[in-house]
């Protein structure tokens, strides 16, 4: 429950939100007619709606620890985030279909409406659908390029709320000054994520101690503090991590720490497959300094139940490698591991997986070559786990196709949500 509270609380906003528009109404003074009265106060009540699934969307944005419970981790906020975001998108077009318009008499806050409309909606249409001809070549088809274009939503979302001050707009001061308490926060956490944040959140200095390739396109970084480390990272979490002296590194990318907690080194297990990825695997070294910001995430089987299921796809070994890395003998749960990759050079640290099993009779392991054994499917888990699984706590973490479909096969086989846990980076 505590997990789904930030949901909640949001949707209690916006229902709190209608509440005060109804308890508070905007005064009829007669100058429109019924129907225009009562589409510009459906409009405002819209509009202000918007208002307030910007401001916690951009709030989100700041990356809040203190928040991570109420959602179930950094990942999960993001995706409330893309929720929110998405709501805000269509409750747009609506309010632009409910207000009414006239083109006599056109006041400054029509114009700034008619550029904050355009600029949000090409934003949130590159982010729904990248893929997009003409909208992708604004990004350069990037991760980085969407994240640069992306930085403007702030600035429309003031350039919205400005037009709602800047018409001839209703007259309901109390549910009015409500909403700008919501401008206040979405534009203040704006500023802290695009200016301030870099100077006030707690980004510790490190210093690159070594790059070891694994294998054609999987490097181990390890990462050591220059003065204070991190505050001790819990086997599961990930952190931010930018290298200030090459420019194509110098923006803050999540990756699962694989080592373990006690270490007295941060490990990342890196696979190249973006653009950042990629110019990491290439031109990383010996020596290079790090902004390390973290740790986040709340992917802890310590937390579940005795009996556990945990399915690695390929790079997403990591949290598992540091969950094995913290165990020293010491597994508390009776674990069926099933490790998949295509092919047998693509798995990782696989010795140290099979010591692990070894030294822990708990710990059961299934190594899956996807390319000669085919691919690895719910059905088989529950075959090799003797059929009754509802009783499992399963932890996902992968590819996101391989993730979402596990999940829906899952719950085919009755095992509630809240039993299936996994790592969403989608943060797009």
């Amino acid at each position: 429950m505590k997990k789904k509270a930030g949901n909640y609380a949001i949707i209690l906003l916006v229902v709190l939100n209608v509440l005060v528009w109804l308890i508070f109404p905007p005064i009829d003074d007669g100058q429109l007619s019924r129907v225009h009265f009562f589409r510009a106060y459906a409009g405002e009540v819209i509009g202000s709606t918007i208002i307030i699934l910007m401001s916690v969307s951009l709030f989100l944005s700041t990356r809040p620890k203190w928040a991570e419970p109420f959602f179930g981790g950094l990942d999960k906020m993001y995706q409330t985030h893309r929720r929110n975001s998405t709501a805000a998108f269509l409750l747009i077009f609506v309010h632009v279909l409910t207000v009414p318009i006239t083109t006599e008499n056109l006041r400054l806050g029509n114009y700034l409406a008619m550029i904050a409309f355009t600029g949000i909606v090409v934003i949130v249409l590159v982010t729904l659908a990248p893929r997009i001809p003409f909208l992708n070549k604004l990004t350069g088809e990037t991760y980085e390029g969407w994240r640069k274009v992306h930085r403007f939503i702030g600035i429309f979302f003031i350039i919205g709320f400005i037009h709602s001050l800047t018409i001839n707009s209703l007259d309901a001061l109390i549910a009015i000054s409500w909403v700008q308490i919501f401008f206040i926060i979405g534009t203040a956490s704006y500023l802290y994520t695009e200016i301030f944040g870099r100077y006030l959140r707690q980004s510790l200095p490190y210093v690159v101690e070594a790059v070891d390739a694994l294998n054609g396109s999987v490097s181990q970084v390890t990462l050591r503090a220059k003065n204070v480390p991190i505050n001790k990272p819990r086997a599961g979490q990930f952190l931010f991590v930018r290298f200030p002296g090459i420019k194509i590194l110098n923006e803050s990318h999540p990756f699962t720490i694989s080592s373990a907690p006690a270490e007295d080194v941060l490990r990342l297990t890196i696979k190249a497959s973006g653009d950042f990825t990629r110019a990491l695997h290439k031109t990383l070294k010996s020596g290079d300094e790090a902004i390390v910001m973290g740790a986040y995430g709340m992917f802890d089987y310590k937390k579940g139940r005795p009996d556990q299921i945990w399915i690695a796809g390929g790079i997403g070994l990591t949290p598992f490698l540091a969950f094995i890395r913290d165990l020293e003998q010491n597994l508390k749960h009776r674990v069926e591991f099933f490790y998949t990759v295509r092919h047998p050079e693509e798995a990782l640290f696989l010795d140290e997986l099979e010591e692990a099993a070894a030294l822990n009779p708990g710990l059961n392991l299934h190594v899956r070559f996807s390319a000669v054994d085919g691919s690895l499917s719910a059905a088989e888990i529950v075959r090799n786990v003797g059929g009754d699984i509802r009783s499992y706590e399963l932890y996902l973490c992968g590819p996101i196709p391989m993730v979402q479909s596990f999940t829906d096969q899952f719950m085919g086989y009755s095992i509630p949500a809240d039993q299936i846990h996994y790592e969403e980076f989608n943060f797009r």
